[in-house]
C-alpha cells in the first residue's frame, strides 16, 4: 500500500489574534508544522499546539520563518547564509524545548513562507538551513518543495529529506508555487483540491496554472492552516486517499518505511 503524509501549518496564532482552526484540523492530519514564534505563534500557543499534537499521536516539526509578524513571514527579507543558519537553529531550539517537555521528538523541519520559497531556489540558503538541522540533530527530516534546491542541499549535507506538495496552491511550470499576489494562486474549492491531490499522489504529476502537466514527487501533502477551507480540505483529502488505497501516516514512516 502506498503511504503518504498529510501535514498542516499550525500554531500560528499570536496573543489575542487567532489564525487557523488547529483543534478541528489536527484529528485529520498525520504531521504538524508548528510555528516557532517569529512569523506566528508564541510560547503559550506553541505549548498548546504541542499538547494537541501529542494527544492526536501525530508527528511534530519545526516551522521556522522570518521575524515578520506583521507580514506573517510572507514578505521577502534578504539574509545571508550565516543568518539563515542562526535563524533556523534559534527557532528549532525553541520548538525543541516544548517538544521535550511534552515527551515528543522533533520529526521534521519545514521552512515557512518567504524563507521556504527563497530556499527552494537558492542553494546557499538551503545549505545553511540543512547545516543547522544537521548540527542540531541529523535525524530530523527536511520537508521541502518537490524538485527544489532544498532537496539537493539536504543530500549534499547528509540529512534526510522528503518531498512536499501543496493541496491548496497553484504551481508554475518549473514546479515552483505561483505567487500569492497573482489571481488563482490559492485554491479554495474542495473538489478541485481533492482532484489535484489524487493526481499528485497517484500519477506523480500536477497541472500547472498554464495547463501544462509537470512531474512532481509526493511524500507529504500540505494544507495551509490559515486557509478558511482547511478543515474541509483535510477531511476530503483523507477520505479520497483512503478510497484510492493510500495510507496516511506520519512523515517518519514515509521516509524510513
Amino acid at each position: 500500500m502506498k503511504r503518504v503524509d498529510l501535514n498542516c501549518d499550525l500554531g500560528e496564532s499570536f496573543g489575542n489574534y487567532r489564525i487557523g482552526m488547529d483543534e478541528a484540523v489536527i484529528p485529520h492530519i498525520s504531521s504538524a508544522n508548528i510555528a516557532c514564534g517569529w512569523h506566528g505563534g508564541d510560547p503559550m500557543v506553541l505549548r498548546h499546539t504541542m499538547e494537541l499534537a501529542k494527544q492526536a499521536g501525530i508527528g511534530v516539526g519545526a516551522h521556522p520563518g522570518f521575524p515578520d509578524l506583521l507580514g506573517f513571514g510572507r514578505r521577502t527579507i534578504q539574509i545571508t547564509p550565516q543568518e539563515a543558519y542562526s535563524y533556523t537553529l534559534y527557532q528549532l531550539g525553541a520548538l525543541y524545548g516544548f517538544a521535550r517537555a511534552a515527551g515528543l521528538s522533533v520529526q521534521h523541519l519545514k521552512p515557512h513562507g518567504a524563507l521556504y520559497n527563497m530556499a527552494a531556489k537558492d542553494l546557499a540558503l538551503s545549505t545553511a538551513i540543512c547545516q543547522a538541522i544537521r548540527d542540531f540533530d541529523p535525524h530530523i527530516i527536511l520537508l521541502a518543495l518537490s524538485g527544489s534546491k532544498m532537496l539537493q542541499a539536504a543530500q549534499e549535507v547528509g540529512i534526510l529529506s522528503a518531498c512536499e506538495v501543496f493541496a491548496d496552491r497553484a504551481y508554475n511550470e518549473d514546479g515552483s508555487l505561483v505567487s500569492r499576489s497573482l489571481p488563482g494562486a490559492v485554491i479554495h474549492d474542495t473538489q478541485e483540491c481533492v482532484r489535484r491531490v489524487s493526481q499528485m499522489v497517484r500519477e506523480g504529476t500536477v497541472t500547472a496554472i498554464t495547463g501544462k502537466t509537470v512531474p512532481i514527487r509526493c511524500d507529504s501533502i500540505c494544507v495551509h492552516g490559515d486557509n478558511e477551507s482547511a478543515v474541509a480540505f483535510v477531511k476530503a483529502i483523507r477520505e479520497r486517499l483512503n478510497a484510492d488505497g493510500v495510507e496516511i501516516v506520519p512523515l517518519r514512516r514515509v521516509v524510513e518505511g
